[in-house]
């Protein structure tokens, strides 16, 4: 019997096989090209591309692909064969350098925001050698990046290597000033959090509004939901053990590093998380994740929804983004160590995170934008749309302590005492979690909470990865220059703590009193929609910041302005269409159907016995036939505010009118619908209800 260790792995061109297939020299150059980001030469690309095919061909592979990640946030592929002709004719396998560097698919139907017209359809996949190639099926997949003809990045991936690369940059100056000459790279890390849920194929099946946009659209809440808390962290049931057990094998097979699983807060949701891994790595993983989650769920009858927000009145899906940043040494720059109030080196990179995370609260809130993200910021199950950081006690109190020039007192461990002498006996943390909290340091790293289940996680860590690479760039700017550097460093960090206070907030993020003060008092931001915050992507400080560093030119930005505006509207479209046709189709006729042989039924009865009031018929067949009235007219009136978006001038008009007539449409009609759901026979009704779903797995 196998274990995990003998396949795991075993479908990645990771750095064992490189090291068994590739000669020393070619090995050699290949890691300076990973680790240092050195040229690579077309003969060691020639070598690669040789063993790499070699190798999927002994593994069952028939074909190749460009892997990438363009921006309609999921992943793209060409398939090519290995296959060419023979003069004999027959055929060989074969696979060269330049097919391994570079790709050119079809980059005209792919969003560009305009920076491209249609008719232009050139575009090209450059190798990202620091992504581990992988088997998918008979095809290898080399993960790349995505440009078009003129050199604008289309995906991703690109502008995340970017910010990595910055961030990378401006850290290595403040290690120099630190004395740490050794060290060659900083990078940035990720564990991402998945939240999902699983549904029975067949129940799926009957919801057109899951078929079409990945949420209910309709659904009057079940007699029993979430307010037991009995389904968090419970007994896993034996139908989600057998797709979890299938799961893991898949990512294990892939290199990925799926650690933890459980049951979550709603009924039918649960939680993969892996280990940490470098940004790109983990952004890379995490869409493979999300696909194969997909897969294997159709294998076990069942899918894996990612919407954020698939059912009313139960907890949606987010994904906890946990980011650090380390040396290629393995030094953590956002460990404090035991004494974080004499760790100088520490306090600045903290103090770089706080400093970015307030100067750039909006670019962290448009990263997480998205149609499907804005019906869970501020619902209390995710974080509010507001901004703010969570440090904890130890180090508000050293903070504090710098800002005041008052000694720190510290923070003693203090033990556990739980009652009972056979349990083992640990030390206590110094600060409790925070899980309201968009923004909470975690002890040696920060868990971004705002991302949506459905989310890349590139968009998030550019803006995070590029804000504190500015944070830095402008503390070494000053520090290379100070007389004295000890004392520049000091008032450094008191003058960022005095000016970002107001971003520090360790209390109940969920609290209506918070969101008052933190928008009137303290001036944060609070960007409730997507509407509300893509449009200032565009803003100038924000140009100025990413493009300064290189991470994204002003036509790259303002196309992803655009390009997630139009999804934003697209989506909502998609969801008010559905509407729509699920009343015409479906809801109003099976109501008018009830109601009809509810009138029947109470005539008949009334012919039988004259006396007989049939009171409670009478009050269901008014009931219901207000409802149909309702229905028909909040039906009209969202028809109305979708033909209204024709006379919209531009995106950023339509975008503001899905926001204030559309979505308020929508939730209006509901009202009605899921009210006459409760009312109508079981029999009657057309779609699964959300007790049949939520509870349908087993």
């Amino acid at each position: 019997m196998s274990t995990v260790s003998d396949y795991f792995s075993s479908k990645v061109f990771d750095d064992r096989v490189m090291r068994a297939t590739l000669s020393a020299d070619v090995y050699a150059s290949l890691r300076k090209t990973i680790d240092e980001g050195k040229e690579l030469d077309i003969s060691v690309a020639n070598a690669v591309a040789e063993a790499m095919k070699n190798w999927a061909v002994e593994n069952g592979a028939t074909h190749f692909t460009h892997w990438f990640q363009p921006l309609t946030g999921i992943t793209a592929e060409k398939h090519d064969s290995f296959i060419a002709p023979s003069p004999d004719g027959s055929v060989i396998m074969e696979f060269k350098g330049k097919e391994l560097i570079k790709g050119e698919p079809d980059a005209s139907s792919f969003p560009s925001g305009g920076l491209r017209a249609t008719f232009e359809a050139r575009g090209y996949t450059a190798w990202d050698p620091t992504s581990y190639a992988f088997l998918k099926g008979k095809t290898l997949c080399i993960p790349t990046a995505f440009c078009s003809y003129g050199g604008h990045a289309l995906d991703k991936k690109t502008p995340l290597l970017r910010s990595m690369e910055v961030l990378s940059k401006q850290a290595l100056r403040i290690l120099r000033l630190f004395g740490n000459n050794t060290a060659k790279r900083v990078v940035s890390s990720v564990g991402p959090e998945q939240e999902y849920f699983l549904i029975s194929k067949e129940m799926y099946d009957q919801r057109p509004d899951l078929r079409f946009t990945g949420r209910t659209l309709f659904g009057a809440r079940p007699p029993k939901g979430q307010e037991l808390d009995d389904h968090y962290f419970g007994v896993i049931k034996p139908g989600v053990t057998a797709f979890m057990e299938d799961l893991n094998d898949e990512l294990w097979k892939l290199g990925i590093l799926a650690k933890t699983e459980h049951n979550e807060v709603a009924p039918a949701q649960h939680e993969l998380a892996p280990i940490y891994s470098t940004t790109n790595v983990a952004t890379d993983h995490n869409q493979l994740t999300m696909e194969i989650m997909q897969k294997v769920a159709a294998r076990h009858g069942l899918v894996c929804l990612l919407h954020e927000k698939p059912f009313a009145g139960v907890n949606g899906s987010g994904k906890h983004n946990n980011w650090s940043i380390a040396t290629d040494e393995g030094q953590n720059l956002l460990s404090p160590g035991d004494t974080p109030y004499e760790n100088a080196q520490f306090l600045l990179f903290l103090c770089a995170v706080i400093k970015a995370v307030d100067d750039y609260q909006d670019l962290l809130r448009i990263s997480v934008a998205t149609a499907g993200n804005d019906h869970r910021l501020g619902a209390n199950e995710a974080p509010p749309a507001v901004i703010s950081i969570f440090l904890g006690d130890e180090l508000n109190a050293v903070l504090e302590a710098i800002e005041t020039e008052t000694p720190y007192q510290g923070t003693q461990k203090m033990q556990m005492k739980l009652g009972v002498d056979v349990l083992p006996k640990f030390n206590r943390d110094t600060t409790d979690r925070n899980r309201t909290s968009p923004f909470a340091f975690t002890g040696n790293k920060f868990e971004f909470r705002m991302l949506g289940s459905s989310n890349s996680i590139a968009c998030a860590n550019i803006m995070l990865n590029s804000a504190v690479a500015e944070s830095l760039r402008i503390y070494a700017d000053r520090l290379e220059k100070a007389e004295d550097f000890e004392t520049a460093l000091h008032e450094m960090i008191k003058k960022t703590i005095k000016d970002h206070r107001r971003i520090i907030f360790n209390g109940n993020g969920y609290d209506e009193h918070w969101i008052a003060e933190a928008t009137e008092k303290r001036g944060l931001l609070n960007y409730r929609t997507t509407a509300d915050c893509m449009p200032h992507l565009m803003d100038e400080k924000n140009v100025k910041m990413l493009t300064s560093l290189g991470v994204f030119t002003v036509d790259e930005l303002k196309s992803r302005r655009d390009i997630m505006l139009e999804n934003y509207c697209k989506s909502v479209l998609i969801e008010a269409n559905t509407m729509i046709n699920m009343v015409h189709k479906r809801i109003a006729p099976a109501i008018t159907r009830f109601t009809a042989d509810l009138a029947k039924e109470a005539a008949e009865k009334k012919a039988l016995l004259p006396d007989l009031a049939c009171s409670y018929e009478t009050k269901l067949i008014a009931r219901l036939s207000a409802l149909t009235d309702q229905i028909a007219e909040k039906t009209a009136i969202l028809s109305e505010a979708v033909h209204g978006l024709q006379s919209a001038g531009d995106i950023l008009e339509e975008a503001a009118l899905i926001r204030d007539t559309v979505l308020p449409g929508m939730s209006e009609l509901r009202i009605p619908c899921d009210e006459a759901e409760i009312l109508t026979a079981k029999s009657y009704w057309p779609f699964p209800t959300y007790g049949d779903i939520l509870f349908s797995v087993r």
